[in-house]
């Protein structure tokens, strides 16, 4: 990883607009990747040496299984923008190119309408409408809701888990704002960036 901005791309309009709000976000995914690698790594370290030494901290797995959880999902949504998820090509390659072209617009859009649906799913789960009209009262919600969200906390650690599920919602945003940049690329509304930043060791998987 070197510099973790994207070459600029001259195009006006909404499309220029989306292209750089994904740039940005790269570059924060970027930044959040690195430092939760750095703290899982030194999460595994502390609790190698407190078990060692017959001390060990209990709250710490629990701290690396969370740091994971966060870790893969901003990983998986850089993944969306760098088109290194998953593609199974047994079809398309036996397209002509205008088909090869449509078939990856397809599956592009279907990646903006999988993060929209996980945004409606996340608001209806969290429902911050119903959390504020209970004046934040977590038990009150959870009386008039039967949604107990707001009311459990992590087992070592004691934090509430509705902070730790903020993932989830963060996770569709930033995916579907990266899978609006890729379906801007694909439509030819601008052209394609060059992603910088982030080494990409296999260029064959790059969509």
């Amino acid at each position: 990883m070197n510099d973790h901005t994207i070459a600029p791309v001259r195009q006006a309009g909404p499309a220029r607009a989306i292209l750089a709000l994904s740039a940005g976000l790269l570059a924060i995914e970027r930044l959040a990747i690195m430092g939760f690698m750095f703290l899982l790594s030194g999460l595994i370290l502390l609790n190698v040496v407190t078990r060692y030494t017959g001390m060990p901290i209990y709250w710490i797995d629990e701290s690396s299984v969370y740091s994971v959880v966060w870790l893969t999902f901003i990983g998986a949504s850089a993944m969306t923008r760098l088109r290194l998820d998953f593609a199974v090509a047994m079809l398309t390659e036996r397209l002509s190119e205008r088909g090869q072209a449509i078939a990856k617009m397809i599956a592009t859009s279907m990646v903006v309408v999988f993060g929209l649906s996980l945004i409606a799913m996340c608001w209806l789960w969290m429902d911050p409408v119903g959390i504020a009209r209970a004046g934040f009262d977590a038990r009150e919600f959870a009386a008039q809701t039967f949604n107990f969200l707001y009311t459990e906390r992590t087992q070592t650690l004691n934090w509430p888990t509705w902070a730790l599920y903020l993932i989830l919602p963060i996770f569709a945003v930033s995916m579907t704002i990266h899978g609006l940049a890729n379906l801007v690329e694909d439509l030819g509304l601008a052209p394609r960036a060059r992603i910088r930043g982030f080494v990409l060791s296999d260029v064959d998987g790059v969509n």
